[in-house]
């Protein structure tokens, strides 16, 4: 076990780094942060921020003789950045694991091989490929392999022509086109597993997304239990066959009834934010254990929640202009809890805050949350 008052290191400073260096903090230990800008949310409040790019060496070092374990908030830390430092300290997840999430041909080409259920699929390396891809494939989604997120690095092709003209503004990049499902909703669970293989469940959530970024999570998700329960057994198997410690996401798509996984975060996740107010313990205080060995804790919920992400978009009205979101509108609100990451300049699309409401039911809950969007979030008004 590591225990406090331990110095623990996190590659990345966003949203994410930023709850686990308070889920640490809580728990007695000191982190230091990983990050290239210098006023990232996490590094703001930690013991240590090194401002530097993941690669460099010496800050490498440094955590290497300084921190007892290392974590990842985001998947693209450079696979030579992990490397470096397993071979020198626990780092959780693997180098590996991350190297499979980080990629989707590793991540498709996993699911395929371990027998996951998954979408159809194909791997596009040139205009070649495209040329030979089963028509049936269409409509689809041409993603590239790497840094694709939050939609980006993603296009919907409605044939080959289309196709092969998103890939050549990927400018070639190695890429995956995956097929249309028609979709009931989407799902995604959080876990966290230990180094003996204990693995703890959170609830799944029901995700709703706007222009590819996670707008709303419901919880309980609204599908049946004999679904959930699957769900959380597909993502309890993909964590056992990928031998991985920490905490992971896996999101589905529920199509015609059946799961498909779409795809894993090695890492919490934003879908996973309502676990700070609605269960007895957060995904951040589950990384925090898994990377030091502590027992994890059974994640019970207690309340039914539905988190709302707050883009940048709030800050501006429709014609552009920056506003002040009105905050009193959420803080008058009873069993709303809001969370502000802390970024200094807010632009359209980036994750500035979030906010969760809890209570006895979704249906309850749900109108209450979207209602106090609109509230504060005047480009959200009609």
């Amino acid at each position: 076990m590591i225990l406090p008052p331990s110095t623990l290191a996190m590659l990345g400073g966003g949203q994410l780094g930023r709850f686990f260096v308070a889920a640490a903090h809580e728990m007695g230990y000191a982190v230091w942060v990983l990050d290239p800008d210098a006023e990232s949310p996490a590094g703001r409040i930690a013991d240590r921020h090194l401002s530097a790019s993941y690669d460099d060496p010496e800050a490498l070092t440094e955590i290497a003789r300084h921190a007892a374990a290392v974590s990842t908030e985001f998947e693209n830390v450079p696979a030579q950045t992990l490397a470096f430092l397993e071979a020198r300290m626990p780092v959780h997840p693997s180098a590996s694991a991350v190297a499979i999430c980080q990629n989707r041909v590793a991540e498709k080409s996993f699911l395929r091989d371990c027998g996951f259920p998954h979408g159809a699929f194909a791997i596009i390396q040139n205009e070649a490929d495209l040329a030979a891809t089963d028509k049936t494939l269409f409509p689809g989604i041409l993603k590239v392999a790497r840094f694709g997120y939050d939609g980006k690095g993603q296009v919907t092709v409605t044939d080959r022509e289309r196709a092969l003209e998103a890939h050549r503004v990927f400018k070639g990049e190695t890429a995956v086109l995956e097929k249309i499902l028609a979709l009931d909703c989407e799902i995604s669970v959080v876990l966290a597993r230990d180094a003996k293989g204990t693995i703890q469940t959170f609830p799944p959530a029901e995700n709703q997304h706007t222009n590819g970024i996670l707008d709303v999570s419901i919880v309980p998700a609204r599908v049946s239990r004999h679904l959930a329960e699957e769900a959380e057994d597909i993502a309890r198997r993909i964590a056992e066959k990928l031998g991985y410690v920490g905490v992971l996401a896996v999101e589905f798509f529920v199509s015609n009834g059946q799961l498909f996984v779409n795809e894993m975060a090695p890492r919490p996740h934003n879908s996973g934010h309502y676990t700070l107010d609605a269960c007895t313990t957060s995904q951040y205080a589950q990384q925090v254990r898994a990377m030091c060995g502590l027992p994890l804790h059974p994640p019970r919920p207690h309340s039914a929640s539905v988190m709302v992400n707050l883009l940048g978009d709030c800050w501006f009205d429709r014609d552009g202009k920056i506003l002040a979101p009105d905050w009193n509108a959420l803080y008058s609100i009873p069993n709303l809890a809001l969370h502000l990451y802390g970024k200094r300049e807010a632009r359209p699309g980036r994750k500035m805050g979030h906010f969760t409401v809890i209570g006895d039911s979704v249906c309850d809950i749900l109108p209450t949350a979207l209602a106090a969007r609109g509230a504060v979030c005047k480009t959200y008004n009609t």
